[in-house]
Parts: structure tokens; sequence; C-alpha cells
């Protein structure tokens, strides 16, 4: 007669509990291995401008957080409407990113009779780069000094004054239209093919004014070629400390700025949008990366996807009644 070996429940019984103690196997998935392969940034802009630049510069810092290089792909045309809607449509898997621009997302839906895109509905938020702050600026001999004094100088002139913008749509030319809207100011718009020859204009004297980036400004500022009137930021701007926000000029809660950011495709899974923020942010605090942005004039503003996406949301309400009411309209 055959007894059975008591080795075998105990063998059952240990396996047992090997399986108990030891934690669950997991499959990988593509989320759990993002990025496995270099991502595409898409500036909907020619490259060498500042927006351009920015882009190139988070995207080199960006690319040693993830391990995977980051491609800047220029998209251009349409004001950025074409690679902003290339984005729309491309697949939600993290690879194909935006480089998000405050005319192109917030006011070219206004400006423009159609665009391809909605901003709010196609896109979802990763995080906003930083903000540029814009300057009010005039001619040394115009017989003004503060943002009162020109004010009040235009609605003396029988045709105000003009002021040079790098473009019909874009932030400086709405917070143009939002100062005289608000001013009941004399204000005529000059649009140029960029802030550079707006400012040499200013400079030259054929245009009293010229609303543009304080990065683009400051030099001829501190030379005294032109003669800073007023910067529309909520705070002074650390380039040009001396020159009064718009607020202390006696413009409550008048703020234009313009801002970079980044945003993916529409139902782009939470898990990669979460890591790519918590990168961004990373490189975004790191000093050397904070200088060579202020060098473009752009200030690092590290933030969650949820502010970046309100800010989009408020701009957005907010610039409709002024691109109504100034009649600004671009085919």
């Amino acid at each position: 007669m055959t007894h059975p070996s008591p080795r075998g429940p105990r063998r059952a019984v240990l396996a047992l509990l090997a399986a108990l103690l030891l934690p669950a196997a997991t499959p990988t998935t593509a989320q759990d291995a993002y990025p496995s392969r270099s991502v595409r940034l898409v500036v909907p802009f020619v490259p060498g401008g500042v927006t351009d630049t920015s882009a190139r510069v988070v995207a080199e810092y960006l690319g040693r957080r993830l391990a995977q290089q980051v491609i800047v792909d220029n998209r251009p045309g349409a004001s950025g409407n074409i690679g902003t809607a290339q984005v729309a449509g491309a697949a939600p898997d993290g690879y194909t990113l935006l480089l998000a621009f405050d005319g192109t997302m917030v006011i070219n839906p206004h400006v423009f009779a159609k665009v391809p895109f909605d901003t709010m509905r196609d896109f979802a938020s990763v995080g906003r780069i930083g903000t540029a702050t814009l300057v009010l600026a005039a001619n040394p001999e115009l017989p003004a000094r503060t943002l009162g004094e020109v004010l009040a100088l235009s609605k003396s002139r029988p045709g105000g004054l003009s002021y040079g913008t790098s473009g019909i749509g874009g932030t400086p030319h709405i917070a143009g239209e939002q100062l005289a809207q608000r001013s009941g100011a004399k204000l005529e718009h000059v649009p140029y093919k960029g802030g550079g020859q707006a400012i040499a204009d200013t400079i030259g004297g054929s245009i009293p004014l010229v609303y543009t980036a304080v990065a683009g400004a400051q030099g001829h500022v501190k030379s005294g070629k032109l003669r800073a009137i007023a910067v529309s930021s909520a705070r002074r701007n650390g380039a040009l400390p001396d020159v009064p926000t718009f607020i202390e000029s006696g413009f409550p809660d008048f703020v234009a700025e313009s801002w970079v950011g980044i945003l993916a495709p529409a139902k782009t899974p939470p898990a990669i949008t979460a890591r790519l923020n918590a990168e961004l942010n990373t490189v975004l605090s790191d000093p050397a990366l904070r200088e060579r942005l202020a060098t473009l004039g752009i200030e690092a503003t590290p933030g969650t996807p949820e502010q970046f996406r309100e800010q989009m949301r408020t701009d957005l309400a907010n610039y409709g009644p002024i691109v109504k009411a100034a009649g600004i309209k671009l085919e």
C-alpha cells in the first residue's frame, strides 16, 4: 500500500504563499513606456522669431528630461492656423505637440471668419511656458511723458496719434484697441510685418508710438532712442524697472501680455499630459533655461494644465468683445 508524499501539499502551500506575497505583475502599456521615440513639437510659424526660438530652447531641455529628442517642426501659414489645425487632427498619443501662442489660440478665433480648430475642444492642456511683457513706447520728440499725457495729446489732435504693431490681430494690436476703447483716446493702428520695423519707424519719427514686446524695445529705451510710456503687465518688468504699469497709470486691471505654452491633441491620455507637465515645470525651474527665455523677453511661468486651460478660456472670452467693437477681421 502506498501513501501520498507530504511534499506535494507542502509545495502547493508554498507556491500559494509566494503568489500572495509577491507583487502582481502587470503588462507594460504604451503609456508606461512613454516616450519610447522622438516627440514632435509643431511651431505654426516660420523659423527665427521669438516664438520659434523659445520652442527650440524648451525642446532642448525637455528632450533631456524625457530621454528622447524633441524635434521642432515649423508649419507656418494663416497666422498660425495651419500648423495648429494639423496638431488638432494628430493622433492623441503624446508624440505630436503644439507650441501654442496666444495670438493663434485666443485672438484668431475672433479675427478670422473661420478657423480650422476649436481652442477649447480640440486640445488637451500640457502647460504654459511663459509670458512676454508688452510696452507702449514713444519717439522721444513726442511732447508727452506719461500715459495720461499721451492719451490727452491724442484727443487734442484732429487725427489722433498713430501706433505701430507687428500686425493686424496680434496681441499688441488688441491691447491698443482695448486702451482706446477704455480711455476714449484717438489711437490709429498702423500694422507692420513685424515688430522690428514698427520700432524702426517710431525711432525714425514716421509714427509717434509703438506697442511691442519689451524684449525688442528695451535696448532702444535704455539708449534713449525710445521713451517707454507704460508696460501692460500686472507688475513692473525687471528689464525696465522704472517704467510704470498701465494699472499704476490709472487703468485698473489693464493687463495685456503675450504667452506661449504647450498643447496636445484632445483625448491624449491624462497620464501622458501629466508626465509632460511635470517635466515642463522641472525645466522651467532651471535657472539656465529661465535666463535663456529672459533674453527673449519671456518670463517662465510653471503651472498646472488646469491653470493654463483656464488662462485660454479667460482670454478667449475677454478678447471677443474688444475685437468685435474694433471691427477687426481677416480672411
